[in-house]
């Protein structure tokens, strides 16, 4: 079903690149898909001390990478998801990672910062992925109870301490014995992503890991 309206939709809106502006078959089209891949990484760190175990991250937070996740995050973009969702599921070394686990879990944004941006970055993403791929759920089930301030404003000595207690989880959730990947948009410090692992660890999740689009 999903297939049938995502091809009349791309009928009647063609798909068109994120970066160049081209329409073609893609949300990226070839030219600016091989640029972007001199910022590639498809790098998977084990992590120590972190309540989740492993990062896989695509790209460098650089060049025309980095460009776009501003655009997408800060200037009402939000048909950039598309773009984003299409250069992950083309890259074969990611849908395999992905593929490992039952749940991709999207880092929310608090509810005010939500109404002024109008949707979350990272949900959007992740749900897109989910329906592509198909053997895995998106969960949207953290909460953001804190309107903190951006940690892209802070140093990363207090990235850490900006997070402690920001986030929840909503009522009557079972992930027990399941394997959750937590998706965020850029890695710096891993200061968020820890504390959304440290929640949903409290839930009887042991299979935490993290992938993100970039890493800072």
């Amino acid at each position: 079903m999903y297939k049938l309206i995502d091809m009349a939709l791309d009928f009647v809106f063609p798909p068109v690149c994120g970066i160049c502006g081209k329409i073609g078959d893609e949300y990226i089209c070839k030219s600016c898909k091989k640029n972007i891949q001199r910022y590639s990484k498809n790098t998977c760190n084990f992590v120590e001390e972190k309540y989740f175990k492993e990062h896989f991250w695509l790209f460098e937070y650089k060049g025309e990478i980095r460009n776009m996740i501003i655009n997408y995050k800060f200037h009402d973009k939000s048909y950039l998801h598309r773009t984003f969702s299409d250069i992950i599921t083309d890259n074969s070394v990611a849908v395999e990672y992905i593929k490992k686990y039952d749940y991709i879990i999207p880092v929310p944004i608090h509810n005010k910062r939500k109404m002024e941006r109008g949707y979350n970055q990272c949900y959007l993403i992740a749900k897109t992925i989910c329906k592509k791929i198909g053997n895995i759920k998106c969960n949207n089930i953290l909460v953001k109870n804190k309107n903190i301030c951006k940690q892209s404003s802070l140093n990363r000595e207090k990235r850490h301490s900006n997070v402690i207690g920001a986030f929840s989880v909503k009522k009557n959730v079972i992930l027990s014995n399941k394997k959750i990947l937590i998706f965020d948009d850029v890695y710096t410090t891993g200061s968020t992503v820890n504390e959304c692992s440290k929640v949903i660890r409290s839930l009887g999740c042991n299979h935490i890991d993290v992938i993100t689009i970039a890493k800072d």
